[in-house]
């Protein structure tokens, strides 16, 4: 069992991960494409917030890379990106202004899942898990203190993607890799025993950064 873990942001991440674990990697939440016309289906007035259920996203929409945004958007960097969607609320800010346009011409298109792991890249997840046999997977979430374990082919996807409201680390019975959600961002974090974890997220075609000793959550979020 391994407990959720905060991690300050103002220390390097690879410092403080747990014990047996050596490297880590920022797993980015991809945007959202839902089909033409999905939107204005759905919206009973002009005013209404729409966003898709997970059973909506998970069945209709269609995942779109960070990068594939910031080529389209102006934007430059992953980290410009970053502070677009961290200052949503500050329609001021140039990096904002840029993923506003994007968005005005490009409808039925959403931001990333916040808080949580994203549904688009929880089974890649969860292959990594069980790459090395595992059946069982523990998870822990801090929002109500709970945790527990479960067969991984007994739970849907969307079943394990809502364990928990918000932030949740899951890891398998022998602890070789964990994955958790990083509140207030649209990230995950995932860890590993082994220290070449890019050649794991590589296989699997995951968007990511991989950390160094130099990365910091408060450098990228």
């Amino acid at each position: 069992m391994l407990d959720y873990i905060r991690l300050d942001w103002d220390l390097p991440i690879l410092s403080q991960l747990p014990n047996g674990f050596k490297s880590a990697a920022i797993l980015l939440h991809p945007f959202i494409q839902m089909p033409s016309g999905w939107e204005k289906s759905k919206r009973e007035n002009p005013y209404q917030h729409i966003y898709p259920s997970d059973e909506e996203m998970f069945n209709l929409g269609e995942p779109i890379s960070w990068k594939e945004v910031i080529s389209k958007s102006n934007l430059r960097s992953y980290k410009e990106l970053s502070v677009a969607l961290q200052t949503l609320t500050d329609t001021s800010s140039d990096e904002y202004k840029k993923l506003a346009s994007y968005l005005k011409v490009n409808p039925d298109f959403y931001y990333p899942e916040e808080d949580r792991t994203s549904l688009f890249i929880l089974n890649s997840l969860l292959k990594i898990l069980c790459s090395k046999g595992a059946n069982t997977l523990y998870f822990s979430e801090p929002i109500h203190d709970t945790n527990g374990s479960f067969k991984v082919n007994d739970m849907s996807s969307l079943e394990i993607a809502n364990l928990s409201p918000n932030e949740s680390i899951i890891t398998d019975e022998n602890m070789d890799f964990a994955f958790m959600g990083i509140y207030d961002s649209f990230i995950t974090l995932l860890l590993a025993k082994d220290t070449n974890i890019e050649d794991t997220i590589k296989s699997l075609n995951l968007e990511a950064l991989i950390c160094d000793k130099e990365t910091y959550l408060n450098s990228f979020i």
